[in-house]
């Protein structure tokens, strides 16, 4: 079997070095300005962290000899670039039987379409499932054992993807049928991150960590299940997993970017100083449009987009949480 990986950030070149056992032929692809003549000649990058692949990894800038005889293709590159990546996809010759597996999560901006809803708008007749967990990169590259989630509309390919990509020891995957609730799970605790990591670094203390990743889980549950997804699902690895993981690890980007927020320190120079993509910065702006859309309470949400986007002091936004009208704990899911 061959694999192809398109996307050679931290965490495509992690998911590239993790299954290089798993197949006959492992492609990498990256456009040629975001290849590094480190990885070029020595299969290997330094920053954010080492990395070394096996020799018999290919690495190349050309989409059209990248997914050629491609059995299972992972997109691995930031939200933003998923649809343009797609179209260049389709002048590359990509086959609808060929499995094109995102991990990628977040929301397109302007749309708010799910990355598999853009995938559908540039390959309508393409076999999609969607990878989606706690799957902090540094860890799974130290072989620490996680467990995900893979999730298609079509079972099938779900299963073949959970075969070929799990990982004895270190690497679990679990099938669902259930994308949308996957996939909101995966992008929407991006932005609770961002409040974890604020909470961390002004020492609230774990009482208000514990309230935040239930009242930010109630938010993802609201929207995800107003937008057609299985309640349960939200409670699995791409929901609570996942939530859990990058509210309490300061290897999450996102939790960094709250920590970085509550020293002061503006967006754009934090965004300079991480030096990667961030998720959860863009997905605070798509999930506020979303909520006014469907007209959703997501006070958590509002509260990040505010202090990622605005002037004002962002000890002060959060605070304001706290001084809300009083309310009851509502139910997610609505009795028949």
């Amino acid at each position: 079997m061959k694999l192809t990986v398109l996307g050679l950030g931290c965490w495509g070149l992690v998911l590239t070095k993790l299954l290089t056992d798993n197949f006959d032929e492992i492609t990498g692809w990256s456009r040629q300005a975001d290849l590094s003549e480190e990885l070029l000649l020595n299969k290997k990058v330094s920053k954010p962290f080492e990395i070394e692949l096996d020799k018999k990894i290919q690495i190349t800038s050309n989409l059209k000899e990248a997914i050629k005889d491609s059995d299972i293709i992972l997109l691995v590159v930031a939200t933003s670039a998923i649809r343009d990546v797609c179209r260049q996809l389709k002048e590359a010759g990509i086959k609808d039987e060929q499995i094109l597996v995102n991990a990628s999560k977040g929301l397109e901006q302007g749309s708010l379409k799910r990355m598999s809803e853009v995938i559908k708008d540039e390959l309508p007749n393409q076999n999609i499932a969607v990878l989606s967990g706690p799957t902090l990169a540094k860890e799974v590259l130290e072989g620490q054992p996680t467990a995900a989630c893979v999730a298609s509309e079509n079972i099938e390919i779900a299963l073949k993807v959970q075969k070929a990509l799990s990982v004895k020891n270190k690497f679990r995957l679990y099938t669902n049928d259930d994308v949308i609730g996957v996939e909101l799970g995966g992008s929407l605790k991006n932005v609770i991150a961002i409040a974890a990591g604020f909470i961390d670094e002004m020492n609230f203390g774990d009482n208000s960590k514990g309230a935040l990743l239930t009242r930010g889980m109630a938010e993802i549950v609201r929207v995800s299940v107003h937008m057609g997804a299985n309640p349960s699902t939200l409670w699995g690895l791409s929901g609570m997993g996942d939530l859990i993981a990058t509210c309490y690890s300061h290897l999450s980007r996102n939790n960094t970017v709250g920590r970085m927020l509550a020293k002061g320190k503006k967006i754009d120079d934090i965004l300079s100083e991480l030096g990667s993509v961030a998720e959860g910065v863009k997905t605070s702006k798509a999930i506020c449009e979303l909520a006014d859309k469907i007209n959703i309470e997501t006070p958590i949400s509002k509260a990040i987009y505010k202090a990622v986007y605005s002037k004002e002091n962002s000890k002060e936004i959060f605070l304001e949480l706290m001084n809300r009208t009083l309310k009851g704990e509502e139910n997610f899911v609505k009795k028949e």
